[in-house]
């Protein structure tokens, strides 16, 4: 077994450095990451996620292809947050990746951790301190001012919904590393929902449901991010409503963030529903330039690096989409600068963004497609979230999907997810059956707002981009 360990820990760590070059694997891999590997899976332990984010956006493909080369057999390729490598080294060569049989998972420090153990050191990454404001997120902060300044709650739930790297992760650490900071005793945890449900899967399996419960529900913060993975678990629905009531009724704190709102989120039950939509909703947007161009400053800044003015409104201008792709630029940019020793300057920066640059289209969010199909073929938003089957529906939630693929750079699954939890499998058979429709320019029938309705496909399309655009 040692011998396998050593033989395949040196295949693969050279395999990787030579595939996505030295540079990438010393900045990437070497001392920032810890492989661990069984017979089924390589798994990259990271410090944190915007690490674990840019090795699976850049590196994952890659990776799944390497370990199949180097090793002789394919194995799963998964990305785990470990925030108790930010304290470790890992300059030991070939320890870098350890052999360990299935199921058998290290200790890590968990992420979710109590008032009373956090108090010990535990902080969490972000903190508001560091949120950057502007005209689209400033309700959302001034709501977790006042959540923190506040012992009974002010609203609750405090329910965040927008899409993917606009801040809501940020807030809700940013939340319960400032309850910590301003009440030292308070008992605050902040989780994802597949952590909630895994806790509760694994406090059945072990007969602990009822320290499970007793640990959750005597919280002063509860905080819950991608709530929205809760949709079709019917048990769990049940046990986090019940955890939520009884924070509520002791005048505590439930702050929760989802991809979409409340009342778009598909087989979601009513109660939670309701429960979710009598405290305060806010929806966060993209940053206008104004607040790119902050974010790009407060970043440099950060990790001590000078950014020229025209850099700052280059990234600021063709990086749009979201603050974790301006984020992934700069890093890259930042990189490229250490390593080549020289300073950023904007012939640099057009050089080495290039292809990123080149690759930002004017902004749609899903949002504005949404609203296009919504008001065209005169079904509500809740409807294209749901399961429903009906022939306008389906229609509708076809296009949808569709101009999604088209209009935005999100994948396939990053759409299903956003539509109420769908299948990407469900999100490319959409895809082929518009496109089926395009080609044949197909008469469509369906049933609007204004009685039965008649177009062919090409039309239908044109009308739809035209409303987007415009």
């Amino acid at each position: 077994m040692q011998s396998l360990f050593t033989d395949e820990s040196a295949a693969l760590e050279q395999a990787i450095a030579e595939r996505i070059g030295q540079q990438k694997y010393k900045i990437w891999f070497r001392n920032t990451t810890k492989l661990e590997l069984t017979r089924d899976t390589l798994t990259i332990r990271v410090a944190n996620s915007f690490v674990g984010n840019w090795i699976e956006n850049h590196f994952l493909t890659a990776l799944q292809q390497i370990v199949a080369s180097a090793l002789g057999s394919s194995r799963k390729v998964v990305v785990s947050v470990d925030p108790t490598l930010i304290q470790s080294s890992h300059q030991n060569g070939s320890g870098s990746v350890t052999l360990r049989e299935p199921g058998v998972t290290p200790a890590v420090a968990s992420k979710s951790m109590t008032g009373s153990q956090q108090n010990r050191g535990k902080i969490l990454k972000h903190s508001l301190d560091s949120f950057v404001v502007g005209p689209k997120n400033e309700l959302a902060f001034n709501a977790a001012k006042a959540v923190v300044g506040e012992e009974k709650s002010p609203f609750n739930p405090l329910f965040y919904h927008g899409g993917y790297g606009v801040g809501k992760t940020h807030l809700l650490q940013g939340i319960c590393n400032a309850v910590g900071k301003a009440r030292p005793g308070a008992r605050w945890l902040y989780l994802s929902a597949e952590d909630f449900a895994n806790q509760y899967v694994l406090a059945l399996k072990t007969r602990k449901l009822e320290g499970f419960r007793q640990r959750l529900r005597q919280l002063d913060v509860l905080a819950i991010d991608d709530i929205h993975f809760l949709a079709n678990k019917n048990a769990m629905q049940e046990e986090f409503l019940h955890t939520f009531n009884s924070i509520d009724l002791a005048g505590k704190q439930v702050v929760l963030a989802s991809d979409a709102h409340p009342k778009m989120i598909s087989q979601l039950s009513e109660q939670l529903v309701n429960r979710f939509v009598s405290g305060m909703v806010v929806k966060i947007e993209p940053p206008d330039y104004e607040t790119r161009c902050r974010i790009c400053r407060r970043r440099a800044q950060e990790i001590k690096k000078e950014l020229p003015a025209n850099v700052v409104e280059l990234l600021a201008e063709k990086v749009t989409a979201s603050v974790r792709e301006l984020e992934g630029a700069l890093l890259k940019l930042v990189a490229f600068a250490s390593l080549s020793h020289e300073k950023i300057n904007l012939t640099m920066a057009q050089e080495v963004l290039a292809e990123h640059l080149s690759r930002s289209d004017p902004i749609v969010h899903l949002s504005d497609i949404e609203s296009a199909v919504v008001a065209y073929f005169g079904v509500s938003g809740s409807d294209l979230h749901s399961a429903r089957k009906d022939r306008t529906i389906s229609l509708a939630r076809s296009f949808c999907m569709h101009l999604a693929r088209r209009c935005t750079r999100l994948s396939f699954p990053e759409i299903g997810r956003m539509m109420g939890g769908k299948n990407h499998a469900t999100v490319i058979l959409a895809n082929r059956k518009v496109e089926d429709l395009l080609k044949r320019n197909a008469e469509i029938r369906w049933i609007g707002s204004s009685g039965n309705r008649l177009c062919r496909a090409k039309d239908v399309l044109e009308e739809l981009l035209g409303t987007i655009s415009g």
